[in-house]
């Protein structure tokens, strides 16, 4: 028979993910990545990395962002100045 300590491990392994105020994360119905800097009642409000308006997202659309979600849209805009003979 299992530990308690094993059994509390598991039961919290198996528990949803949920995002934390500070947390970055992928809002999968926008397509964007974020952070948490909010949440009331079932929504979580999320503001850009880089700052801008925040926007309202449902949990069920929230993943935590990996580090290509977070890096992707800098190395989008690096290769747009590139191409266009800017300097990175």
């Amino acid at each position: 028979m299992p530990a308690a300590h094993d059994l509390a491990r598991t039961e919290e392994s198996t528990a949803p993910w949920e995002p934390r105020i500070g947390d970055t994360v992928r809002d999968t119905a926008l397509k964007r990545i974020g952070r948490v800097m909010d949440r009331f009642g079932s929504r979580y409000y999320l503001r850009p990395l880089n700052g801008g308006c925040e926007w309202d997202a449902h949990p069920d659309d929230l993943r935590p962002a990996t580090a290509s979600d977070v890096l992707a849209p800098a190395v989008a805009e690096a290769n747009q100045r590139s191409s266009k003979g800017e300097p990175a």
